[in-house]
């Protein structure tokens, strides 16, 4: 895993040329158990912090790492020199002209820049600068020894560690994510005196509360002499420190009891992630549970050992589940089998209340649970899931005429009918993550149709960038539906994501939108259905305080108009997820008067223009155009009647016949969608604008001939724009000062 790798690593400094002796030093903060998912994130900021408080301070180093445990957050350094490197410090003050009078004393300007310095006015240097002769005091700074440094600075690191939450235990009014309890701080052989939240430093740590020695920060604890000691000590007492370290010994034990069961066991990185930090020394165990359970639909059965328990399942050769799990606990326990049996009674007792669960859930059919929508809220603003699900059955309907599958139109509104039903089901309440899938357990048993039933597992799909959309046509739709009508929805109640905040996931609701549309395939004109998403909310009597009622002065809003909001998000996908330009995506999706927002016919102009930019002949196109559309632009020029009788040149006349050819074959094309061979057009005429504009003056002092000539560039830039806006494309090569 990326996000942990890292916080074991050891990140490397060639050896300095420096020849002062160095010593290792180790900081630990001790504190009571961490929550596993703060325990990476903290780890590499730590080792952020940590990097750069030695950067600022001058103090070289030759290999840094961290580790910790639920217990514990350290780093580790390397070589660490014992004092910082001299530094060379240099401060610019008055000019000359202004430091020394005519008779060549200094003024008090000088003096005054010279006590400022703590130098004397001898010890000034004078330097020719851009705008003349000015001071200078130079000085040499001694460094200071590290450990007057670190005392100094290692109370301002542990301040600047930041959790998700942080706690307030003791008067002193310091906030971490759980109270500390001890801290370690060694270099060398000494201790860096400080405190931090009301604990001083020293050289106790604390092994495994059941593996090593004392338990808690009341007892004697177990003495660090020199830091570079630090890991095997705390190994002895029954503590892996090494994140790394764990989360190896964790595999090899996993597929051990695997391969003992002559079972496969599936490997769930998330879950591994969870276990390397939830234990201080891992043990993993081999347990079972009662094989009627595996008449449950196997997604509950592992959701309830991973979610509720931090098991691992295991298959047969057939993909089939076992009725065994793993389970990696915090303890060697002597007697495994008692750990074995108390994990093997807690999992029994949740599986025994899933069985429950959807035997109960089974009695009661998903349509007749739909009128009990009514009594749950969707949110305060927008009414009930009932509300909603009216909305979806709407929306469910006019997607697939608007798709052109208006045979499955009835099966798409019975597929939003009963989208919501299993957010009422036991096992949904009891398991929040399977709900869709559960819905597709229901609906089968009920008699819906298979499409039915499969799309009410399929409308959250994707639920996130890795994932894959869905693959029926009804699925599609209702994912589609759901998206479009939770943008709508807070848009038009005000409740729009900021820079900072994004509480109901609007921006991965817009992600899954982009990507159902682009990756389905499905050409919709985007821009009109959010418009029928919204207009179906306000016909429920939401959205009132309507769609710009976000505060004003918020500079940290996002754009009011849920298109522009989606827009953002397909420009987004399309840099990360298709390598485009964001000038070249913005010159389509921005073009003035884009009529229909098609994303998948978007995405496809962007990439044939881009393609085009590459070329040595596009940068120099640009050119003409640009300058065409600035002349328009700053005339305001809306007329395209063109008179061949008022030419003077051959480049008018010729310019003239080209855009006509042009005119007549370009259409079509973008018709027909061959945005290659339509961009082939307009670069054809690149040719008779340069000669134009080389060859006419467009500001003559004629009225006529000048009006003539506006007109003639005007089809040019409305015949550019009808592809895309390539005034907003940067020249990548040949452009300058246009």
């Amino acid at each position: 895993m990326a996000s942990s790798s890292r916080s074991s690593s050891q990140r490397k400094r060639s050896r300095p040329k420096v020849t002062e002796s160095r010593r290792d030093f180790v900081l630990e903060i001790g504190t009571e158990e961490l929550p596993y998912q703060f325990i990476a994130p903290a780890l590499r900021l730590l080792q952020d912090l940590t990097e750069r408080l030695l950067a600022e301070q001058r103090l070289a180093f030759e290999a840094l790492s961290t580790a910790g445990t639920p217990r514990r957050l350290a780093v580790e350094v390397r070589g660490l020199a014992t004092g910082q490197a001299s530094a060379v410090k240099e401060a610019m003050g008055p000019p000359k002209s202004a430091a020394y009078d005519s008779t060549g004393q200094p003024t008090k300007a000088a003096l005054g820049f010279a006590a400022s310095q703590g130098v004397s006015v001898s010890d000034l240097e004078v330097r020719r600068m851009p705008k003349g002769e000015y001071l200078f005091a130079v000085k040499q700074e001694t460094g200071e020894p590290t450990e007057s440094v670190l005392r100094a600075q290692l109370p301002h690191l542990i301040q600047s560690l930041s959790f998700p939450k942080a706690m307030k235990w003791n008067e002193t009014g310091f906030r971490f994510a759980r109270p500390i309890r001890w801290a370690l701080a060694l270099f060398g052989e000494k201790v860096i005196p400080f405190e931090v939240g009301g604990i001083e430093s020293g050289r106790l740590t604390y092994g495994h509360r059941f593996l090593g020695g004392p338990a808690t920060a009341g007892s004697s604890g177990i003495v660090v002499k020199q830091a570079s000691s630090y890991r095997s000590l705390l190994e002895k007492q029954g503590v892996v420190a090494d994140p790394g370290r764990r989360r190896s010994l964790i595999e090899e034990q996993l597929q051990g009891l695997a391969r003992k069961a002559k079972a496969e066991l599936r490997m769930d990185h998330e879950l591994l992630e969870q276990a390397t930090y939830a234990v201080e020394y891992p043990s993993a165990i081999l347990g079972e549970f009662d094989a009627r359970y595996l008449k449950l639909p196997p997604e509950i059965i592992e959701t309830a050992m991973r979610e509720h328990q931090g098991f691992f399942t295991l298959r047969n050769q057939q993909g089939g589940l076992r009725p065994q799990f793993l389970a990696v606990t915090n303890i060697r326990p002597r007697d495994p089998s008692l750990i074995r049996k108390g994990n093997e009674r807690v999992l029994a007792a949740r599986l025994a209340d899933a069985a429950f669960y959807f035997t109960e859930d089974q009695k009661t059919k998903l349509a007749d649970r739909v009128e009990k929508l009514k009594s749950v809220v969707f949110h305060q603003k927008l009414g009930t899931l009932y509300q909603k699900t009216q909305r979806l059955i709407a929306l469910a309907g006019y997607l697939a005429e608007r798709l052109g599958r208006n045979h499955l139109v009835d099966t798409c509104r019975r597929a939003a009918l009963l989208s919501k039903a299993d957010l009422l089901t036991g096992v949904v309440g009891e398991f929040p993550t399977l709900q869709g899938l559960m819905g597709r357990e229901y609906a089968t048993h009920d008699g819906e149709s298979p499409e039915v039933a499969l799309a009410l597992q399929e409308q959250y799909w994707p639920r996130t960038m890795e994932d894959t959309g869905p693959a029926s046509a009804t699925g599609q739709i209702l994912a589609l539906a759901d998206r479009l009508d939770n943008v709508a929805a807070f848009f038009s109640v005000g409740l729009i994501p900021t820079g900072s905040e994004d509480p109901f996931a609007l921006r991965r609701q817009a992600a899954g939108l982009v990507r159902l549309l682009v990756e389905g395939d499905l050409r919709l004109d985007l821009a009109q259905a959010l418009a029928q998403a919204t207009d179906l909310v306000r016909e429920q009597g939401f959205g009132s305080q309507a769609l710009g009622s976000a505060k004003a002065g918020r500079t940290e809003t996002l754009q009011a108009d849920p298109l522009e909001f989606v827009l953002e998000r397909f420009r987004y996908y399309g840099q990360t997820a298709e390598g485009l330009r964001d000038d070249v995506m913005q010159a389509v999706v921005k073009t003035p008067g884009l009529k229909e927002y098609d994303l998948s016919d978007l995405l496809a102009r962007i990439k044939s223009l881009q393609a085009l930019t590459v070329k040595p002949d596009f940068d120099p196109l640009i050119v003409g155009f640009k300058r065409a559309h600035r002349l328009v632009e700053k005339e305001r020029w809306t007329s395209d009647q063109v008179n061949p009788d008022l030419f003077e040149h051959d480049a008018e006349r010729r310019l003239y016949e080209a855009l006509l050819r042009a005119k007549q074959r370009v259409p079509g094309l973008l018709q027909a969608q061959n945005y290659a061979q339509a961009l082939g057009e307009l670069v054809a005429l690149k040719p008779s604008i340069d000669e134009f504009f080389a060859g006419v003056m467009v500001n003559t002092e004629h009225s006529g001939l000048r009006s003539n000539r506006l007109s003639l560039l005007y089809v040019i830039d409305v015949l550019f724009l009808s592809y895309a806006d390539l005034s907003l494309i940067a020249a990548q090569g040949s452009e300058r000062g246009t």
